[in-house]
């Protein structure tokens, strides 16, 4: 259990270290699947964004039963069991060599990534003080999305260097570093309830918070483009080393997750999610138009601080929205809203690329981004101030239509 106003005890650095560990493991195969699949199997990009989204088709069918099976069941024994049997899938990619066998496979572990990734989420926001839920969202985040952009250039390193297999290998090793850190996770244990709550929608999606994954689909469209073909992309413009775009990102995603956070707990929620969109609208344009080594660079930071911002203030949000005993329900909620926006831009941006290029693909998603920016500003804070459930005294926490303060 959290203690009182403490954020950083040990049960919170070690749930961020495992979320860390495993969020690598998955995050070494996604820039190094496109490349092994366009180079060694001569698959078109059509075809490896089917490849790449078929998990996302995975985390749709199974986010809201995850929430539902997170709120019901003790959280401890579901992330060891679903982090266990999500690291067990890696085996899989040693005998992956056919379009086919990689779509089911990548099914198969995107199954067991959405019941894990729900699952670390509920147990952090249990372990974290509620007067520093944000803060404490924001850190917690670092781990997923730091892993999310160093590990694609490790991965590429090491594929670079060793191979795909030996890739496989690296990414089993760091999931079962993950598995063992949750073992040392204290965690109140939730006995299965006598009876349980009526079997209802709310118990698998967070009906009211619907406006707001909709807005959160137009920006998470562009998460998907850039995990899916930026290191494709980088090599149609001469980068050489496209790495370099996941260190410039992670730098944009740390810096503004260490800060963002806490300016949430503090009321500026409605600043931060316009500045946030405003940043990745400006990054993807950018990223588009100019194809030299230095906007190339600028415009990784630029998504980074704009994506690294969005996410803590939008789980807070979600969160903000739902009672204690549907925190795992409003955290598939989220995450849901993520993984559809994220298949919808591999596959949507693959048609896209193939039909226009990949330059216009990611205008295009600068312009999505800026839609979500408007949506966001005229309908969606106005739904969040209606329907939160925490009501800070900040001149921001007036009703929403006073505008951001």
């Amino acid at each position: 259990m959290a203690v009182e106003g403490k954020l950083w005890n040990r049960n919170f650095i070690v749930a961020s270290l495992s979320y860390f560990l495993v969020a690598c493991a998955f995050s070494l195969l996604m820039p190094t699947i496109p490349i092994f699949l366009s180079k060694e199997l001569g698959v078109e990009p059509t075809r490896i964004g089917v490849v790449l989204s078929s998990y996302v088709l995975a985390l749709l069918l199974v986010r809201p039963f995850s929430g539902y099976l997170v709120d019901t069941f003790p959280r401890k024994r579901m992330l060891l069991l679903a982090t266990l049997l999500f690291v067990l899938a890696f085996i899989g990619y040693y005998f992956a060599i056919t379009v086919a066998f990689f779509i089911l496979l990548r099914f198969v572990h995107g199954l067991f990534w959405g019941l894990s990734t729900v699952s670390s989420n509920t147990v952090a926001i249990d372990i974290i003080p509620p007067a520093r839920r944000a803060e404490g969202i924001g850190y917690f985040g670092v781990s997923m999305n730091l892993a999310m952009a160093l590990a694609p250039y490790l991965g590429v390193t090491i594929y670079d260097a060793h191979g795909f297999h030996i890739l496989v290998t690296a990414a089993l090793a760091m999931g079962l570093l993950s598995v063992a850190a949750i073992l040392f996770i204290r965690v109140p244990e939730r006995p299965c309830p006598v009876e349980h709550a009526p079997i209802s929608l709310d118990r698998f999606i967070l009906v009211k918070a619907l406006p707001i994954l909709f807005n959160q689909l137009f920006v998470a469209f562009g998460w998907g483009t850039l995990v899916a073909f930026a290191v494709l992309y980088a090599g149609e413009i001469g980068i050489h080393n496209p790495g370099i775009f996941f260190l410039f990102l992670a730098g944009g995603v740390v810096l503004s997750r260490v800060t963002s956070g806490r300016l949430v707990d503090r009321g500026h929620l409605h600043v931060l999610m316009v500045a946030a969109m405003a940043a990745i609208t400006a990054g993807f344009l950018a990223f588009g138009l100019f194809r030299d080594i230095r906007w190339f660079c600028f415009s990784a930071g630029l998504i980074g601080l704009g994506y690294g911002t969005l996410f803590p203030a939008l789980q807070t949000i979600y969160v903000n929205m739902a009672p204690a005993s549907q925190r795992g329900t409003a955290n598939s909620t989220y995450l849901t809203g993520f993984d559809l926006g994220i298949g919808t831009g591999m596959l949507a941006g693959a048609w896209v690329a193939d039909q226009y290029g990949f330059a216009h693909m990611y205008i295009g998603t600068g312009l999505l981004a800026l839609a979500a920016l408007l949506i966001y500003w005229f309908n969606s804070r106005r739904v969040f101030e209606k329907h939160r459930l925490d009501r800070p005294a900040s001149a921001e926490a007036a009703p929403a239509a006073n505008g951001p303060g």
